[in-house]
């Protein structure tokens, strides 16, 4: 069947980097705050891509849909059911449900077009997603000192935001969402005033532009660190209580 032989292999990536993701990927609060409240009054949800589970409402009714079993093994008990299947071919009729969310996931998808007409085709009342601008990465430091190759790979593979708005049907809202300094979701901008916990595998792991770099890719920041090189340039962020770093929730009404 051909929508079950590309969730296999859109869910193949995951089922090797994703072996660790809840040890550093977990929900933040506060973006889940956000999330949540971009879902207004939708008591149906189809959550796209729905890895772990986290940033799934708890309050309304909620079908997951995952490709990655690696992933799906790792779903906690009570959380909402789960399908197989990708973003591509979402196995819903018609208007099923009051709202279609998915969180820093479109930059996975095989077709991220077909992705979101999926999600505009399977939802009565609006689309929430959670996502990044690719352009802002040059303004991250970690990349653009340290790991330039990462802004490459993202801009492949991540829709430019206008981009994205005109797939929705034009009309969107995009409201920033900062990182705070403590986030407990290690998204790539999440230890921007943390730099040690960049040198950490398991940390990286979790972040699946950086997850297949050698230790030695990060020798330099280990080094500017001991010398205090680092300091000297954005010792500034290790007080910065949040970031913008162009994490956007785009949320579009049906």
């Amino acid at each position: 069947m051909p929508g079950a032989c590309h969730a296999a292999r859109l869910g193949a990536a995951y089922d090797s980097l994703g072996r660790t993701y809840t040890a550093t990927r977990a929900e933040d609060p506060r973006i889940a705050a956000r999330i949540h409240a971009a879902l207004g009054d939708a008591r149906t949800v189809v959550n796209v891509g729905a890895g772990t589970g986290h940033y799934e409402p708890r309050d309304r009714w909620v079908l997951a849909v995952e490709p990655s079993a690696t992933m799906i093994a790792q779903r906690p008990p009570g959380a909402a059911p789960v399908v197989r299947a990708s973003a591509e071919r979402l196995p819903l009729a018609d208007r099923t449900v009051d709202a279609a969310m998915a969180v820093m996931t479109v930059h996975h998808w095989a077709d991220w077009r077909a992705g979101v007409a999926e999600m505009v085709r399977v939802a009565r009342r609006r689309v929430v997603v959670w996502t990044f601008d690719p352009d802002a990465l040059d303004a991250l430091w970690i990349a653009r000192d340290y790991l330039p190759e990462t802004i490459a790979i993202e801009r492949a593979r991540t829709p430019p935001l206008d981009e994205f708005v005109v797939a929705l049907g034009g009309g969107a809202r995009v409201e920033p969402v900062p990182i705070p300094r403590d986030c407990r979701d290690g998204v790539a901008a999440a230890f921007y005033a943390r730099p040690e916990r960049y040198l950490d595998p398991v940390v990286r792991a979790g972040m699946s532009s950086f997850a297949h770099l050698a230790d030695d890719a990060l020798a330099r920041l280990a080094a500017d660190l001991e010398s205090g090189a680092w300091d000297q340039r954005y010792g500034h962020l290790r007080e910065l209580p949040e970031l913008d770093a162009g994490y956007r929730l785009v949320v579009a009404e049906r």
